[in-house]
């Protein structure tokens, strides 16, 4: 009997429409850090599920050995909790402050049981995880979303589990942030299986898992690796795929020189045959006998190319094709100049907590400007986004904006409706796009056939990125400014390509707050803002965040 902290047997998953996701899929895991790649919708994010009985299979076995720990991508956290209630020790830190004012009942000690140092130790997790300014009793609408990123690591690490599951963790994370998740997992000797499109904490993982086409194959080594491997592969794949079809012409070519030559012989047969007088079925005999012989050679030639493109099928089969979504946004050219958003003095209080510092902040988007906002989490880049959306009101300052939409894409991507599907959400952001036109528009960000009749609730993070991103800038009226807040989470590395290519044809200006800064280069980010202690200003030289 297996004693691998995870073990999946003959697995395999269907949606309530049938659509399979894998097939018998059978692997194990020890004690290593694993990370999990695969294109957006192969299943990543429903394989952690399923392992951690969030899901229940079709068919086949999950075995996993100890306590498990899971962080899904989208925490179902809600703003008025506090940080103990996260943590998931508030009812100990309340019996254990009953204990000390006095009360001696036995249900506090019951609840206490040997966790009596676990506020210090609460603590020892917030601080490892740059949380330590945070206390027990603040509540989750003060936090930003990678400080909830940080806090749900924190509540799993606290149930010191023996099977850890991580989906996309370093989304929202600042760049500090990631450094100190990279440090937790280098120091975790227990089965960690990672999903993410985070190249760099991908480098620090043990082996990668590789799901394609329903099928896991591992690489050892961290990704770095397994990018080598891939591309040793690919090359070699390639090669054999141009060779098969050579082979595939070759083949095809001497089966038509084989019935041509055939032909021929055939006419001068015959026209010999009539030249030597023989008689009628001595000269049957021998067409008979020439026609066989040619249809041998017929037959063995179409074996030949039959066989040939098998080969070459097979081949095939083993180059990898990348789809990505494919964008064309539309046509919203600003005049340089133009002023979209003046902000002067603005200042917002979250809870008792004032967010800008002094007399406010003061921002001006102009012409079809490209802006990074960079930040540590928390200090308010979310925020000023929804400000200048007018998601959010200012508690003072005077904002004025010009005619035309402003397209907002939140962190949470809490935009769409989850019971409509992705097709009923594009038609309510875009009424008037006909029908052909919207289903065009869908398959462009990947969702063809049945997935368009998906509830939203049923997709990975990858996907209801798509599917938001689809409805925010095909919305009408078109955008000429666009917010977007950590838009490459959740995205695989072929998508966040095309992205950065749709990005780079939009004539609009838009703001995004991006912890990547390969993305931030690439998207040609015209100017940079950087939020410290409340002020807005330009980022100060050294490391970006």
């Amino acid at each position: 009997m297996s004693h691998s902290p995870i073990v999946v047997s003959d697995l395999s998953f269907a949606w309530p429409d049938d659509t399979p996701v894998f097939r018998d899929l059978t692997f194990s895991l020890e004690a290593e850090r694993v990370g999990l790649v695969a294109p957006n919708g192969a299943g990543k994010s429903t394989l952690l599920r399923l392992i951690a009985g969030r899901l229940t299979a079709t068919t086949g076995s999950i075995a996993v050995a100890g306590v498990l720990g899971y962080l899904p991508q989208d925490l179902p956290l809600t703003a008025d909790r506090t940080v103990a209630e996260v943590l998931g020790v508030a009812d100990v830190i309340a019996a254990l402050d009953a204990i000390e004012s006095g009360d001696t009942a036995e249900q506090h000690f019951t609840v206490v049981g040997d966790d009596w140092d676990v506020e210090d130790r609460a603590r020892t997790e917030l601080e490892r995880l740059g949380l330590g300014h945070v206390t027990l009793r603040d509540r989750l609408d003060r936090l930003s979303g990678g400080q909830i990123v940080g806090l749900g690591l924190a509540a799993l690490l606290l149930k010191r589990p023996d099977v850890l599951l991580l989906d996309e963790p370093t989304n929202n994370l600042d760049r500090a942030a990631r450094h100190r998740l990279h440090e937790v997992l280098d120091g975790l000797r227990r089965c960690v299986l990672v999903v993410s499109h985070d190249r760099e904490l991908l480098d620090h993982m043990d082996r990668i898992a590789e799901l394609d086409r329903g099928e896991m194959r591992f690489y050892g080594g961290n990704f770095s690796a397994y990018q080598h491997t891939v591309a040793v592969e690919q090359e070699a794949a390639e090669r054999n795929l141009r060779t098969a079809e050579l082979l595939v012409k070759r083949e095809k070519r001497e089966m038509q020189q084989a019935r041509e030559r055939a032909e021929r012989r055939a006419g001068n047969a015959q026209r010999n045959l009539k030249d030597a007088g023989l008689a009628r079925i001595v000269a049957g005999g021998l067409k008979r006998s020439a026609e066989k012989s040619a249809g041998t050679a017929r037959t063995m030639h179409a074996a030949r190319v039959s066989e040939a493109k098998e080969r070459a099928d097979e081949a095939a089969r083993a180059v990898r094709t990348e789809q990505g979504i494919a964008l064309e946004l539309p046509d919203t050219r600003v005049p340089a100049g133009r002023t979209l958003f003046e902000g002067e003095h603005l200042r917002k209080l979250l809870g008792d907590t004032e967010v800008f510092a002094g007399e406010g902040i003061d921002l001006a988007i102009r012409g079809p400007e490209r802006i990074a906002l960079s930040g540590a989490n928390g200090v308010g880049k979310s925020t000023l986004l929804r400000l200048v959306h007018g998601d959010l009101e200012p508690d003072s300052g005077t904002i004025r904006r010009a005619d035309g939409r402003i397209a907002y894409l939140s962190q949470r991507l809490d935009l769409l409706d989850d019971d409509r599907t992705v097709a009923e959400n594009l038609a309510s952001f875009a009424p008037s796009l006909p029908d052909a036109r919207r289903l065009n528009i869908l398959a462009r960000f990947l969702f063809r056939g049945p997935r368009i009749h998906l509830p939203v609730r049923v997709l990975s993070g990858g996907e209801r990125l798509r599917a938001t991103l689809a409805c925010v800038l095909y919305a009408e009226p078109a955008p000429h400014l666009l917010l977007l807040d950590e838009p490459t989470n959740n995205l695989d590395l072929v998508s966040v390509g095309q992205l950065e290519n749709a990005l780079n044809a939009y004539e609009g200006a838009f703001v995004v707050i991006s912890h990547d800064a390969r993305f931030l280069d690439a998207i040609k980010v015209e100017r940079r803002l950087e939020l410290v202690d409340g002020r807005l200003g330009r980022p100060a030289a050294g490391p970006r965040t």
